[in-house]
């Protein structure tokens, strides 16, 4: 596996301060959020999802929660001024990002979409977001997330 992918080329260009981490990647064990965060050896919720919705069936939406959270659908689409919000097919989302399923990231998406990042991140003195591969994190500032992905900071996330 390489570590450079177009989510660490990205940050790279905005000069942002990263590290890179690997994790085994098992799709057939569960929850592969939840796997990352026993693998690198840190709190769920320093470790955060990146999944892409639809709101109304018509506004794709790049949303970051932390992987032991679920996503607030109706807090999404609202954002939006939308009625509902649902998960984008992984099909629809690669073409829409460039990423396939499990290796999703904010950063450096082929097509520019809004992201929306869950308001818990912003306590937390480090994150870490999917790096564009399955397998591959990146750990950096929630602030730095924020700010180069021009992120919505939102209440999204719920137990």
């Amino acid at each position: 596996m390489t570590t450079e992918t177009n989510a660490t080329k990205f940050l790279a260009e905005q000069n942002v301060p990263f590290s890179v981490h690997t994790y085994d990647y098992a799709p057939g064990g569960g929850l592969i959020g939840m796997q990352a965060a026993s693998s690198i050896g840190e709190d769920t919720g320093n470790v955060l999802k990146t999944l892409i919705v639809e709101v109304d069936k018509k506004i794709p939406v790049c949303v970051v929660v932390p992987v032991d959270q679920k996503v607030n659908f109706k807090a999404v689409a609202a954002l939006f001024e939308g009625r509902n919000a649902r998960m984008m097919n992984p099909e629809k989302a690669h073409g829409i990002t460039g990423y396939q399923s499990g290796g999703t990231s904010p950063f450096g998406s082929v097509t520019s979409v809004p992201v929306v990042l869950a308001s818990q991140a912003m306590k937390r003195p480090y994150i870490y977001v999917n790096a564009g591969d399955r397998g591959l994190v990146v750990k950096l500032s929630p602030a730095d997330a924020q700010k180069v992905t021009n992120a919505i900071v939102a209440d999204i996330a719920a137990a």
